[in-house]
């Protein structure tokens, strides 16, 4: 990802957002969390501090993957794969995913935090691979989240 691509990908994140969370999360709470979390100072401090892969179709960003730096074990945090809806199912989300990994040097394990009643997420992580480690919930922006966490061992 460039600097270019900025306001596509805040687009993809809003879009995918809420497509993925309608009836799940209220749209105030995503509206919130999406001001904070993909505002412009945030996406530049995302494209210097971890890996932001963007997924191009004839000059349009169609979707993205965000993947911590690896840490001590060989542990990587993929914090986001999120993509417009009209493209899920074309193997997008899978060259991300396969792309992130290969980049990511050392990497033995890629956890990701995943709703629960996102059952498309959900899906999508189980078929690649992903296997539940954790159950939880968090106060999500005053919203109790009950989170899924998994882990890849590549």
């Amino acid at each position: 990802m460039n600097s270019e691509d900025t306001k596509q990908v805040q687009y993809v994140a809003k879009t995918s957002w809420n497509a993925t969370y309608e009836g799940i999360i209220p749209r105030e709470v995503q509206e919130r969390f999406l001001n904070s979390a993909y505002n412009d100072d945030r996406m530049k401090q995302r494209r210097e501090r971890s890996l932001m892969l963007v997924a191009d179709e004839d000059g349009r960003v169609t979707g993205f993957a965000n993947f911590s730096p690896v840490r001590d074990g060989g542990k990587a945090e993929l914090y986001a794969i999120y993509l417009l809806p009209e493209v899920q199912g074309k193997g997008i989300g899978t060259a991300l995913l396969n792309e992130g990994v290969a980049q990511s040097d050392g990497v033995k394990e890629v956890y990701i935090n995943v709703e629960r009643d996102n059952a498309i997420g959900k899906a999508f992580y189980e078929a690649k691979g992903f296997k539940v480690v954790e159950e939880l919930e968090e106060d999500f922006e005053g919203h109790i989240l009950k989170t899924i966490r998994m882990v890849l061992e590549v």
